[in-house]
């Protein structure tokens, strides 16, 4: 019996309505191939501009809209005219939040056929994995303003660590590292941070006694930052609190080449309720509606999605495509030096498929 996996596409911003549509035909020309089916709704309205026009960037019942679907595509979010907090507080976050997707998963590689401007990042030798805790630590809701618009205006803005929430993303993490090369590098502050860090020092150390298989140590997140440009073929499974994690993978994302093609995944790894996937590129307003969108990040995101989905062999055509049109073809977009459109670029994929 064919499997049917209910999609909500989520298109937000910017290009985020340009991105989504290639990725929608490469995950249906899988489908057919493998022998599932996708069926899509799509929330055109959940954005920028309706916040503008409504003061809410979904519905009040949004949350319970999306509860029922097995995963979520997002295009992007942010807008000029829309403080970015507002966007991200009034859209993305709370859908993180109320579905647990604890993991914000980013997979860093070169690939051949994409110029790193890192010397000595190359093709073969820079394959990472960014795990980033995404539901607590330093975007924490507690906090607050005082006396504001006095001389004397006060913000409080807490980190919040648990036990629970710590120890989740450290167990997925080292999991993934015995999956995969075997070793692991927490991001700290430890020396500088003196209660949160030494914290969650504390608990990669309990955790990993539980994985003696991996093999793992930690690097306070400057020195880290650093190594990611001088050494970033030294990396297996790097993990991170919110506000770590969400800075070093957009770092590795541009040492691998372009942001443009990054993906992420907010995965609730128990399934429970629906994960959500989306490229890290963001909105780009500047070049919104002119076809030149580079659609990798939502293709390579899809790829994620239908690996979480139970479809690795499909997972591997897409991310095996990728790899053949950046090494086997000059079909660039122009973030990637190239002139194709989105739809020459995706047309291309296609035919490599």
């Amino acid at each position: 019996m064919t499997t049917n996996h209910r999609i909500a596409l989520i298109p937000g911003d910017g290009i985020g309505a340009e991105v989504l549509p290639p990725a929608q035909q490469v995950l249906d020309v899988l489908g057919r191939r493998h022998g599932f089916t996708l069926s899509y709704t799509s929330y055109d309205d959940w954005s920028c501009e309706r916040y503008l026009r409504e003061g809410a960037m979904m519905p009040a019942d949004g949350i319970d809209q999306l509860r029922d679907k097995d995963a979520i595509l997002l295009g992007a979010v942010g807008y000029p005219g829309v403080p970015d907090h507002v966007s991200l507080w009034g859209l993305l976050i709370p859908i993180r939040r109320s579905f647990r997707q604890y993991v914000n998963l980013r997979p860093i590689r070169v690939f051949e056929g994409i110029d790193s401007p890192v010397h000595g990042a190359r093709p073969g030798e820079v394959d990472f994995v960014v795990v980033r805790e995404n539901v607590e630590g330093e975007y924490s809701e507690v906090g607050g303003r005082l006396n504001s618009g006095f001389p004397d205006e006060i913000a409080v803005q807490e980190a919040v660590f648990t036990r629970a929430g710590v120890t989740r993303v450290l167990d997925y993490a080292f999991k993934l590292a015995s999956e995969r090369g075997g070793r692991l590098t927490s991001a700290t502050k430890s020396n500088g941070i003196v209660h949160t860090m030494p914290f969650w020092d504390q608990l990669v150390a309990e955790r990993g006694t539980s994985f003696p298989q991996v093999e793992w140590d930690q690097e306070h997140i400057d020195a880290l930052a650093a190594k990611f440009v001088l050494e970033p073929a030294r990396f297996d499974v790097v993990v991170a609190s919110n506000l770590f994690g969400d800075i070093l993978s957009d770092l590795a994302a541009a040492v691998a080449g372009s942001i443009g093609i990054a993906p992420a995944a907010n995965l609730n790894p128990e399934r429970e309720f629906p994960s959500m996937f989306e490229p890290v590129h963001g909105s780009a307003p500047d070049i919104a509606g002119q076809g030149i969108a580079n659609p990798l990040g939502a293709i390579w995101s899809a790829a994620m999605m239908l690996d979480h989905l139970g479809h690795p062999a499909a997972a591997k055509d897409i991310t095996e495509a990728i790899g053949s049109v950046l090494a086997k073809t000059d079909i660039r977009t122009r973030d990637l030096g190239g002139t194709a459109t989105t739809a020459e670029f995706t047309d291309k994929l296609i035919e490599l498929l």
